[in-house]
């Protein structure tokens, strides 16, 4: 159901329910009231290698009309290409660029046969041995390369700023777009956790400089310092301002909760979730 005029739309990421069947995850969400999923592309729902891709995602498609949930793309699973190491090969790496880009290219065909308005992306960490100047040259080179598909299909990008990776800043996210010379498709995903965890901006400054770019927002609870997605409450934000300045920067997507460690116990996670930002979205 769509969400009421005027309010949040809440979403949950795909990546808390690992234990779940894709199918089975959307009808849990849809029971709760969810508004939307954040589809993480991995082997365990929906594999952007599948050799019967376009088979699953016309089902999805229609799975997810009939629910009236909508979806964001979402493509951090950490070892799809690479089994041993996390995130890796990036668009910054000497060998496999392509690999990355390919992938990137899969989600964003994906969503736009799934009508998603955006697929969310990182950097990666930074390659060892390479100065800061060259990694910048080669993740604009790459996301050029990425954009070309992007506006073919007339999807947008939503690149994350994420804890201890090369971009891990609001402000660094924004520096790779004007380095990319401001492109209309080329936006913002806000992890709140993720700010509160690394920036040096206050964490409501870090929503009014991501808002004017904003495409996809996650939200979690973490620490001051220590990369780890916790159940509201468990950790140290205060939500109710944070939930306050998205609705009044006049933000309409997604706002998708993010707690890859709820698996065993998705449904309660994602239900305590759910009632939690109800509770603190201001009225």
């Amino acid at each position: 159901m769509p969400a009421a005029a005027g309010r949040l739309r809440f979403g949950f990421g795909t990546n808390g329910f690992a234990c779940h069947r894709l199918d089975d995850v959307l009808a849990v969400l849809a029971d709760l009231g969810y508004d939307s999923v954040g589809l993480t592309l991995d082997h365990g729902h929906l594999d952007p290698f599948a050799v019967d891709l376009p088979r699953q995602v016309a089902h999805l498609a229609r799975r997810l009309g009939r629910l009236g949930l909508t979806v964001m793309v979402e493509t951090g699973a950490p070892y799809l290409l690479d089994p041993w190491h996390k995130h890796v090969p990036t668009l910054m790496s000497a060998h496999g660029v392509e690999r990355r880009v390919g992938l990137l290219a899969r989600a964003i065909r994906v969503a736009a046969d799934l009508g998603a308005p955006a697929v969310h992306l990182c950097s990666g960490p930074a390659p060892e041995g390479v100065s800061e100047e060259e990694a910048w040259k080669r993740l604009a080179a790459g996301c050029e390369q990425v954009l070309d598909v992007a506006r073919e299909h007339g999807v947008a990008l939503g690149f994350e700023p994420e804890p201890y990776m090369f971009v891990d800043t609001v402000q660094r996210a924004l520096e790779l777009r004007r380095r990319l010379g401001d492109p209309v498709l080329f936006g913002v995903t806000l992890d709140i956790g993720h700010a509160h965890c690394v920036e040096n901006l206050p964490l409501l400054d870090c929503v009014a400089l991501a808002a004017p770019h904003l495409v996809n927002v996650q939200i979690e609870d973490m620490r001051r310092g220590v990369h780890e997605h916790l159940e509201f409450g468990a950790g140290e934000i205060d939500f109710p301002p944070v939930l306050a300045a998205l609705k009044n920067s006049g933000y309409q997507g997604p706002v998708s909760v993010e707690i890859q460690s709820a698996s065993l116990n998705a449904p309660d996670v994602a239900r305590r979730s759910l009632e939690f930002l109800r509770a603190a979205e201001p009225h």
